[in-house]
This record gives structure tokens, sequence and C-alpha cells, in this order.
């Protein structure tokens, strides 16, 4: 089987992306890639996994997540990185002081570019927001957000679940991950002789 390179600065990313594609045969690179200014996250992540291949020269993943808060129209969007550095997850949860609905989500869209073709699987994850950081800090934290994020139907932000938690939290609230999904896709192709 062909390698599989997933380009990503992020560790949190790198470390979900051991968990799902444990069966393939996959490697990370560590490296920033630039990203478009765009609220279109497949735009972005378009972007990123041309870059990527340019950069590896093999079939490789590029994945962008953007954090959506219905009652700020969708701030900040893909522009998450943008608002921890400037506002942080304080200024977040300063913009929704009097804010009654804290409904929130995480989309992501994973692009695979073997160098002919793209492919795009989207993750999705609904939540609410606390009203102040809750948890610690784990290896497999990719987002600060993580302290404020409160997966549907569960009463403790990421940053408080166990790995255990977390992964049962994603048969409980209607999560869709990305990553799982290109998983199951790249297997079924595999087996078909891809």
């Amino acid at each position: 089987m062909n390698e599989i390179v997933f380009v990503t600065h992020n560790q949190g990313k790198a470390k979900s992306a051991q968990k799902y594609l444990k069966d393939i045969q996959f490697t990370t690179y560590d490296f920033e890639l630039d990203e478009p200014r765009s609220d279109d996250l497949k735009e972005i992540a378009t972007a990123k996994v041309k870059q990527a291949y340019e950069i590896v020269k093999k079939p490789c993943l590029a994945l962008d997540t953007g954090f959506f808060i219905d009652s700020l129209n969708g701030f900040p969007k893909t522009f998450v990185n943008f608002a921890l550095d400037t506002i942080g997850v304080s200024g977040i949860l300063k913009l929704m002081e009097n804010e009654t609905d804290r409904s929130c989500r995480f989309e992501e869209c994973l692009a695979y570019f073997d160098g002919t073709q793209i492919r795009y699987f989207y993750g999705r994850h609904p939540g609410n927001l606390t009203y102040q950081m809750e948890g610690i800090n784990r290896e497999e934290k990719w987002s600060d957000l993580w302290y404020i994020f409160k997966p549907n139907h569960f009463d403790k932000t990421l940053a408080q679940m166990s790995e255990l938690e977390r992964e049962e939290r994603r048969k409980i609230d209607g999560s869709q991950e990305a990553l799982r999904e290109f998983a199951k896709w790249f297997e079924k192709e595999n087996e078909n002789g891809f």
C-alpha cells in the first residue's frame, strides 16, 4: 500500500489521525501550510492539500476546521486561529456574556490528494459554549476551544473528558468525523484494488 502523508503542524490533529488511520500506512509531516483568507473550509482544505502534495510528492491529507457560534452569526468561522491569537478564549466568552443561546459547532473538511484527484470528507461536531474555561491540558488537544466546548448531551467540556469519554460521546452527540469517514472510504477503495 502506498504511504499517505498527513501534513500538519498541529500535534493534536496528528494524534487523532493515528487513532483513525491505524490500519493505513501513513506518516505525519510537521509543516505549517499557508491558508487562503476564506470562510470556505473546502477552499482552504483544497489549497492546503495541493501545497502539501508539492512538498511531499506523495498522496496526502490536509484537514481544516472551523468553529461556528450561532448567536455570533457564525463567528469565528474559519478564522479560529486569528480569533484565539487576538481575543483568545476569554474574549470569546466575553462576547457571549449576555447570550442565552450557547449553541455552536466544529465543522471540518479533509482533503485527500493523490496527485490526480482531490476527494473531500466532512465532519461536524455540535455542542454548546460554557460560561467559563473548564478542564485540563491534554496531549491530544488541538485547540484551546476544548476548554469551552461541551458536546451535545454532555455536561463536560472536551478538556474535562477522558479519551474514552470523548470516544463514547461520538456515538451520542451526533458527531461525524472527517478522518473516520476518510479511513472507511480508503479501506474500502483499497479492498477493491485501489
